[in-house]
């Protein structure tokens, strides 16, 4: 997918054990992919090119986590599967890690879906990724935030109302309890 959109680099997944990445599926094929990288003593990805934004964060306290290599299949327009995964990525971040704050490195012309679909908030201007080569900002979300809008929202897709974030397709919290319950128990 990121080739395909005309991004530098190799894309591949590396074995870290820092990051852990989860893919979605449908009928045995997968439609989407997203990697968590934890911080650590290296960091994460996103310090290559904002570490002075997020090293703001890490003075505060804060147990920091980034989205990465988000990849989805344009033709399959499932909220229920973005949102699960979505999910999923917050009980190993939030349960699992014990972070507080998520960042993404985002290409400018997709900054609003993510703040209008998840609630991030933009913490930089634009910068140059080498990585891939291509502009990128800086978004911020806080894990507490994304808590208390699934505790609101998650697994009400069938009477949102007006709601238009990706929180509705969310699991609800007992189901997001049990999910994170199972996975805590496997190690």
């Amino acid at each position: 997918m990121y080739a395909w959109r005309g991004y530098a680099g190799t894309h591949r997944l590396e074995d870290n054990p820092n990051q852990i990445t989860l893919s979605a599926f449908d009928k045995g094929d997968v439609i989407g992919t997203v990697t968590l990288g934890v911080d650590s003593p290296v960091g994460i990805l996103a310090d290559e090119v904002f570490k002075d934004h997020i090293d703001e964060f890490r003075a505060r306290g804060a147990k920091v986590c980034e989205i990465s290599k988000l990849a989805f299949d344009p033709t399959v327009r499932s909220k229920f599967a973005l949102g699960s995964l979505f999910h999923i990525l917050y009980i190993y971040a939030h349960h699992i890690y014990q972070c507080t704050d998520a960042f993404i490195e985002i290409n400018p012309r997709h900054r609003r879906y993510y703040e209008h679909m998840l609630g991030f908030r933009t913490q930089s201007g634009v910068r140059i990724n080498p990585r891939v080569d291509a502009p990128a900002h800086l978004l911020w979300l806080s894990l507490d935030f994304m808590g208390a809008e699934i505790e609101r929202l998650g697994g009400v897709h069938d009477d949102a109302g007006t709601e238009r974030s990706l929180y509705p397709y969310f699991f609800s919290k007992r189901e997001e309890a049990g999910i994170a319950d199972r996975l805590l128990s496997i190690g």
